[in-house]
């Protein structure tokens, strides 16, 4: 009797072309900290990597045009007293980014033109409203100044950097368990969320209401994404019971 041992997969002879080593970044220490993040985002100017530090949290911010070989004492943004778990761009100025940590708190940093010459440590301004780490950070689409953050402690806050407060807060209340992603619809009037408690939800943030919700989109039980697109549909992405992507 036959048995199938390897999983069959479309994609399973398709191979990607690497890319020539002068337009790639090698010897990067990339953070190996245990959190489902992407470690990595990229704007028009510059790409940054969660990486590697000793007594704290630190990332890489490089220059989109300066790749190579990075150099182990490259300076890092290392004002975290924890491992960085979360990072994003400002849609609004390519210089700006957040990033959220172990530490519980959330930072804003301004990165010069050209890049880091020396080791950034002063952030622009450290929101704090946390009571366990900071795992998700998402810039407004369309409004200046308006962060939202996700921690451990169920909680969403949404900030106005301007002025370093919480000017809306979604308590466990909303999300009983952990939220595993949250996402801006283009507009920004609603957020998407995707929680331990296998359930997606549609909240209004400025009532702080669950406008809709979708119980399993997924029958597995490791963590599920979800993303607005176009026409107002949502893209999840899980597990099924077996564990397949």
């Amino acid at each position: 009797m036959s048995r199938q041992v390897v999983r069959s997969s479309k994609f399973r002879h398709v191979f990607g072309q690497p890319a020539k080593a002068d337009q790639c970044y090698e010897d990067v220490r990339v953070s190996q900290t245990t959190w489902d993040s992407g470690f990595c985002a990229v704007n028009p100017k510059f790409v940054a990597l969660i990486c590697e530090a000793s007594g704290g949290g630190a990332f890489l911010v490089l220059p989109l045009g300066k790749t190579g070989r990075v150099d182990k004492n490259v300076p890092t943004v290392c004002g975290h007293t924890a491992p960085v778990l979360d990072i994003a761009w400002c849609p609004h100025n390519d210089n700006v980014i957040a990033s959220g940590s172990e530490d519980c708190t959330v930072m804003v940093w301004e990165i010069p033109d050209g890049g880091l010459t020396l080791p950034l440590r002063e952030s622009v301004v450290t929101l704090e409203g946390h009571t366990k780490r900071v795992g998700i950070v998402v810039w407004h689409p369309t409004a200046q100044n308006v962060l939202l953050s996700a921690g451990c402690d169920n909680v969403i806050l949404v900030w106005d950097v301007g002025t370093g407060a919480a000017v809306l807060t979604l308590g466990s209340d909303v999300h009983p368990d952990t939220i595993y992603s949250v996402d801006w619809s283009r507009d920004g009037a609603l957020i998407c969320t995707s929680c331990r408690d296998k359930r997606v939800r549609i909240i209004e943030p400025r009532k702080g209401t669950v406008v809709a919700e979708k119980d399993r989109p997924h029958e597995g039980t490791r963590p599920v994404r979800a993303v607005f697109v176009s026409d107002g549909k949502i893209l999840t992405t899980g597990f099924s019971r077996m564990s397949e992507r």
